[in-house]
C-alpha cells in the first residue's frame, strides 16, 4: 500500500474541485462542501488530463499536484494576508448526522469492494490486464497518444479510446510501485465514493435528505449497481452524480454551469458508450425540467453543450483527424464501443425472474438482479406515484419523480437490447437502471411508513423490516459476489499455468520479463517489458523461431532477466514447437529453469 499515493489522490481531486467551485455559492454544510469537491475534482481530472496531453505537456504527477494545490494555496495566502481566519465550531447538525450515516455506508461498501479485489493475487477476467498495459505506457512515456510506428491500435483502451481512466491510474501508478495494487485499490475506492456523491445529488434532486439517505442505502445494496471489476465504466458511472449535483446547484447560483461543464467534459473522455447514455440521461433531465418549469433552462443546456464541446476539441476531433474520419475512428475503437447495434459480451434476454431474484453467483463485470424486497418496493413505488400524483407529475416540485420515471423507461429499453433490432451494450444498462430505481423506491418507502402510521404500526418497525429484507435479499447477495474468488480471464489455459505466473510475484517489481506473445500478463503482474518499443515488437514477431543463442544475446542486451513458455504459447505456436523451443533453450546452457509447473516453464537468462 502506498499511503502517499492515497493522499495525493485526494489532493488532486479535492484541489481541482476547490478551484472549480471556490467562487460559487457552495453548500453551507462543510462536510457536503468538501466531499463534493472531491467528486467534482474527480470529474475535472480527465478533461484536464486530455487537454495537457493535447498540448504535449508531459503527463506527470508533479504537474497535476501543482495545478491541484495552486488555488487552495492562493486562498490560504489571501487568508493570512487579510487576516480573515475561518472560525471552527464543533456542532453536529441533523444534516451532519445524515452525512455520517452515508459515510458509514461508504466505508462498508469500500470494505466489501476492497476485500473482494484483493481476495485473489491476480487481475480478474480480461479487461484489467489490457488496462494495465495502457496504464504502464502512460506512466512511463507521459503521453496518451500511441507511439509512432507502433502496430495498429497497440493499446485497446487508449487512442482512439478516450484515456481519462488510464491517465488517472497512471498518475497514481507514478507514485505507487505496484500496478496491481494501484488498479485494485483505486478502482474500489472510486466506485465506493460514488455512494457519497450519489447521496448529495439525490438530496438536491429529491429535496429531502432522509429520502436521499434511503435511496443511497438502496443503491449500495442493489446487486446490479457496480461490482469491483476494473474498467473505465467504474469511473464514468461514478461521475454521473457530481455532474448532476452541479446541475442541481444551478438553482442557487447560475455560475455552477461552469463546474457542471467541466465534469461533463470529463465524462465524455472516459468511456464512449456510457458517455452517450449520460447524454440521454442529461437530455431527459433538461427537457422534462424545461417543460415542467416552462423555462428554457439556458444554463443547464449550456453546461451540457460546453462539456461536449470541450471533449470534442480536446480529444474527439483530434482523433477524427488522426484516423481519417468517423469510420476510421470506429475501426480503431472496435464495434463494441461505437456501433449502434452491439449486444455486448454479456448481453442476453432478461426475464422477470432476473429482476426479482438476486443470486450469490453472478456476472462479475456487471451483475444483474435487484432482489425480491427491493423489487417489490419498486413496483409499489411506481404504482403509488402514478396513482397519487397523476397530473401532479407535471408540477415543479414533482419534476424529480417525472425525470426518474423517464430514466427508468430509458434504462429498461436499454436492458432489453437483446430483444430489439438495436442495442448499445445492453448488459451495461443494469448499473444505470439501479440509479433511478434507487431514487424512486424512497417515495415508495415513505408511502409504506405513512400507511403504517394510519393502521397503528410504528414507522420504525416498517422501516427496519424493509431494511432487513433488502439486506437479506439484495445486500447479502451483492456482498457474496463481490467478495468471491473471481477468475483471471479466458486467456488462461489451466490452474497450473496460472500458478506458474503467480510465482512471478515473488520477483521484485518491474523485473524485466520477455514474453513470446504479448505483455498484458507481464505488466499486470507487476513485471516489465516495453510492449510499445518497436525493437521489442519486431523481435517478438519471429522470436519462437530464433536459435537459443540469438534469443539469449538479445535478451541480455535489452536487460531481460526472465522469459517463459507454456500452455498459452503451445496453443499459438503448437505443442511440439513450444516443447522443442524449451528444450533447446535449456540444453544451450544459456537459460536455466527458475520455476516450473505443468502449465509453464519460467527461465532465468544466464
Amino acid at each position: 500500500m502506498s499511503i502517499i499515493t492515497i493522499i495525493l489522490f485526494f489532493i488532486y481531486t479535492w484541489g481541482l474541485g476547490f478551484a472549480a467551485t471556490m467562487l460559487l455559492k457552495n453548500s453551507e454544510n462543510g462536510l457536503e462542501r468538501n466531499l463534493m469537491r472531491i467528486g467534482i475534482g474527480l470529474g475535472i481530472f480527465p478533461i484536464l488530463a486530455v487537454f495537457l496531453n493535447l498540448v504535449r505537456i508531459p503527463l506527470v504527477w508533479h504537474i497535476f499536484f501543482i495545478i491541484s494545490i495552486a488555488f487552495p494555496a492562493y486562498s490560504v495566502f489571501l487568508m493570512f494576508k487579510n487576516k480573515s481566519y475561518p472560525s471552527f465550531k464543533l456542532k453536529l447538525t441533523k444534516s451532519d448526522l445524515t452525512i455520517l450515516a452515508v459515510l458509514a455506508i461508504f466505508f462498508i461498501t469500500f470494505f466489501m469492494y476492497e476485500k473482494g479485489a484483493f481476495a485473489y493475487p491476480y487481475l480478474e477476467d480480461d479487461d484489467p490486464w489490457t488496462h494495465a498495459k495502457g496504464v504502464k505506457y502512460i506512466t512511463l512515456e507521459k503521453t496518451a497518444f500511441e507511439p509512432k510506428g507502433a502496430p495498429y491500435d497497440l493499446f485497446l483502451y487508449i487512442d482512439a479510446y478516450p484515456p481519462g481512466y488510464p491517465i488517472l491510474m497512471a498518475m497514481l501508478h507514478q507514485t505507487s510501485s505496484s500496478m496491481m495494487w494501484t488498479l485494485k485499490f483505486f478502482n474500489a475506492l472510486i466506485i465506493s465514493l460514488s455512494i457519497i456523491f450519489f447521496y448529495f445529488f439525490a438530496k438536491e434532486f429529491i429535496g429531502n435528505r432522509n429520502k436521499a439517505l434511503f435511496a443511497t442505502f438502496a443503491l449500495a445494496a442493489i446487486p446490479a449497481y457496480l461490482s469491483h471489476f476494473i474498467w473505465a465504466v467504474s469511473l464514468i458511472t461514478t461521475l454521473f452524480f457530481p455532474a448532476f449535483y452541479c446541475l442541481e446547484r444551478i438553482k442557487y447560483d447560475k455560475r455552477w454551469w461552469y463546474a457542471a461543464a467541466l465534469v461533463i467534459g470529463g465524462i465524455m473522455v472516459v468511456q464512449p458508450t456510457h458517455a452517450f447514455k449520460f447524454g440521454i440521461f442529461f437530455l431527459i433531465y433538461w427537457l422534462v425540467k424545461a417543460l415542467i418549469e416552462r423555462k428554457f433552462l439556458l444554463h443547464t443546456l449550456l453546461a451540457g453543450a460546453s462539456g461536449l464541446l470541450l471533449s470534442l476539441f480536446f480529444w474527439w476531433i483530434p482523433m477524427l483527424v488522426k484516423y481519417g474520419g468517423f469510420l476510421g475512428l470506429l475501426k480503431t475503437m472496435g464495434p463494441t464501443e461505437l456501433s449502434a447495434n452491439v449486444k455486448g459480451s454479456a448481453t442476453r434476454i432478461y426475464y422477470l425472474s432476473d429482476f426479482i431474484w438476486a443470486k450469490t453467483q453472478n456476472m462479475i463485470n456487471n451483475p444483474i438482479g435487484v432482489g425480491v424486497v427491493l423489487f417489490l418496493l419498486f413496483v409499489i413505488s411506481v404504482a403509488f406515484v402514478l396513482v397519487k400524483y397523476n397530473k401532479g407529475l407535471f408540477k415543479k416540485e414533482n419534476s424529480w419523480i417525472t425525470i426518474t420515471l423517464f430514466w427508468i423507461v430509458f434504462t429498461l429499453i436499454g436492458l432489453n437490447g437483446a430483444r430489439l433490432p438495436f442495442s448499445l451494450v445492453a448488459f451495461r444498462f443494469w448499473m444505470l437502471f439501479a440509479i433511478p430505481l434507487s431514487i424512486l423506491v424512497s417515495e415508495g418507502m415513505w408511502f409504506l411508513m405513512n400507511l403504517s402510521e394510519k393502521i397503528k404500526i410504528s414507522k420504525i418497525i416498517v422501516l427496519a423490516a424493509v431494511v432487513i429484507g433488502i439486506l437479506l435479499t439484495s445486500g447479502y447477495q451483492k456482498y457474496a459476489v463481490n467478495t468471491a474468488m473471481w477468475g483471471p480471464g479466458q486467456g488462461w489455459s489451466s490452474n497450473e499455468e496460472l500458478a506458474g505466473h503467480m510465482w512471478l510475484k515473488t520477483l521484485p517489481v518491474n523485473t524485466k520479463l520477455f514474453n513470446f506473445l504479448d505483455d498484458d500478463w507481464t505488466i499486470g503482474l507487476d513485471k516489465y517489458s516495453c510492449a510499445w518499443c518497436n525493437d521489442v515488437i519486431e523481435f517478438r514477431k519471429g522470436a519462437i523461431n530464433k536459435p537459443a543463442n540469438e534469443l539469449h544475446s538479445w535478451m541480455r542486451n535489452e536487460g531481460y532477466e526472465y522469459t517463459l513458455l507454456g500452455e498459452r504459447e503451445a496453443r499459438n505456436f503448437g505443442i511440439n514447437e513450444t516443447i522443442g523451443k524449451i528444450n533447446e533453450m535449456l540444453n544451450s546452457g544459456l537459460f536455466r529453469v527458475a520455476y516450473q509447473t505443468n502449465g509453464v516453464v519460467i527461465m532465468k537468462v544466464a
